[in-house]
């Protein structure tokens, strides 16, 4: 922990501009206006120190806590793109880095290619300087796959790329990393992860973080990790970034069909809506679909994003107790994101970004700096692996900033530029492959598994005796909806199991 004096009358940086929140940053402020600052929310907190109340609520509704928030009262993280402004009587967060969309108008689409592939190069070139071995976490997604093959290309020799496989329908992507790890001749470590695996690692992982921490994708970070560990790796590189640079994820094809609603005179949106959102019409089939869009549509951004929000949809009053709502402002998320909305449009130029990259920096915040980052962090570090981004380089991320809205999004296909730019480098199967990662089959693994629903069910009920979640939410969950949906409601088992392993081995005393 570093022990900074507050000083007067300038800006103290406490580190470059991070757009992605790739460097973990707390603060807390002392009565004699001393700054303690550390990597670790909880190296600023002791036993004595309360937890904060609302920092929980969000945890549940975001399945991370985001910053400036931590669990711990009174002490802050830094958020992406932020510093500390230590003028005036106490600290304070200003923001040091907006991003500036500039989309070119005339481009070349084989000069921008080129572009592209010689500054992805030069970035894994970066990334695996140094000793040791070049190694890579493999998905066998394009994103993984591409960071294998510039391996090659920087290096002159394969990479060690490492997979994890799940004995699940619909869930294991191996056949896809093996693919890869034959087109780029790397030397592959596969490994299956199993429930026993789950059971055995499942306190230990919830437990190294430094406050609750929900993306149920950390198990397999951890395991790809722990594997390059064993086989002498010293650092891993992460494929993360690429989805929200150039337009992956299907949510940016969604949003944008729904944006289509505006271009809709107003006159006959006054005229459809009475329809389609009068009560009992979505029991009608053929009226079903066109009463959903319209619902969503007419929903502004950035709420429209969580409409489907897992703890919305099951019902705030359902899940929490009263005690505990009393002491949270349930819209606080709501405020939360559109303040990120907000900080999304703060550096525009001339015009403000499109919808589309607005919503491309709202992910970067939500989506990479307070989950995916996180995840892949905490997985490595407790692994004892070095990572590295090498898609969020910064010269990557400036010509991310000038393409063109349809070379990330071009009708509703996904990230265009990307896949058309590295087609004949990466195989056509993984291009055209539906988008997938490193998913837990941890539902339906529950339903078969005696030790993992005995650790699930072991660690609610324990919950339940903390007046936070509600002990009959937590009996009908496990009895009824978790056999119903797996998949779905699967992930509220696995948001709960995680909260409370992390009250056991941090707070096992605290109650509402």
């Amino acid at each position: 922990m570093n022990r900074h004096p507050t000083p007067s009358g300038e800006l103290v940086d406490l580190a470059d501009a991070d757009p992605f929140g790739l460097q973990s940053r707390c603060w807390r402020r002392d009565a004699d206006g001393t700054v303690h600052q550390a990597a670790r929310a909880d190296s600023l907190a002791d036993r004595h120190t309360p937890l904060d109340a609302q920092a929980l609520f969000e945890y549940l509704y975001f399945h991370c806590i985001p910053s400036p928030r931590t669990v711990f009262a009174g002490v802050s993280r830094v958020p992406a793109g932020h510093r500390l402004n230590f003028q005036g009587a106490q600290p304070s967060l200003e923001v040091a880095w907006a991003p500036r969309f500039r989309p070119a108008e005339k481009v070349s689409f084989e000069a921008l290619r080129e572009e592209f592939r010689t500054l992805l190069k030069a970035s894994v070139q970066r990334a695996i300087a140094g000793d040791g071995p070049a190694a890579c976490f493999l998905s066998g997604g394009t994103d993984s796959s591409t960071v294998a093959g510039m391996i090659r290309e920087a290096s002159g020799s394969g990479a060690l790329a490492f997979s994890i496989g799940f004995e699940a329908d619909g869930y294991d992507e191996m056949e896809y990393a093996r693919l890869a790890a034959r087109h780029f001749g790397c030397e592959h470590h596969a490994y299956y992860i199993t429930p026993d695996d789950l059971v055995r690692s499942i306190p230990e992982v919830a437990g190294s973080y430094d406050q609750p921490f929900g993306n149920s994708s950390v198990l397999p970070a951890y395991y790809c990790a722990f594997q390059a560990r064993q086989a002498g790796v010293s650092r891993l590189l992460a494929g993360d970034g690429g989805d929200e640079l150039y337009g992956g994820n299907a949510r940016y094809a969604k949003q944008r069909v729904f944006g289509h609603y505006q271009s809709v005179p107003a006159p006959l949106r006054s005229m459809l809506e009475p329809l389609l959102l009068q009560p009992g019409i979505s029991r009608v089939p053929i009226l079903k679909k066109a009463a959903s869009y319209v619902e969503q549509a007419r929903v502004p951004m950035p709420d429209r994003l969580q409409m489907y929000n897992l703890l919305l949809r099951l019902g705030i009053d359902e899940v929490l107790e009263p005690g505990f709502l009393h002491q949270v402002d349930v819209q606080g998320p709501t405020q939360h994101q559109r303040e990120v909305w907000a900080w999304a449009g703060s550096g525009a130029m001339a015009t403000p970004p499109s919808e589309l990259n607005r919503t491309l920096a709202y992910d970067w915040r939500y989506t990479l700096a307070e989950s995916d980052i996180p995840k892949v962090r905490g997985a490595t570090t407790l692994a004892g692996v070095e990572v590295a981004y090498p898609m969020l380089d910064p010269a990557l991320l400036e010509f991310s900033l000038h393409l063109p809205d349809d070379y990330k999004l071009n009708g509703l296909k996904l990230r265009w530029f990307f896949k058309e730019a590295l087609r004949g480098f990466l195989p056509d199967e993984i291009i055209n492959k539906p988008k997938h990662g490193f998913g837990l089959p941890f539902g339906p693994w529950l339903l078969r598994h005696a030790g993992l629903r005995a650790l699930a069910t072991d660690s609610l009920l324990s919950l339940g005796t903390r007046g936070m979640v509600r002990p009959t939410f937590i009996n009908n969950l496990l009895s009824q909806h978790l056999a119903e949906h797996p998949g779905y409601y699967g992930e509220m088992v696995w948001i709960l199991m995680m909260l409370e392993q992390w009250f056991q081995q941090h707070r096992p005393s605290w109650r509402v």
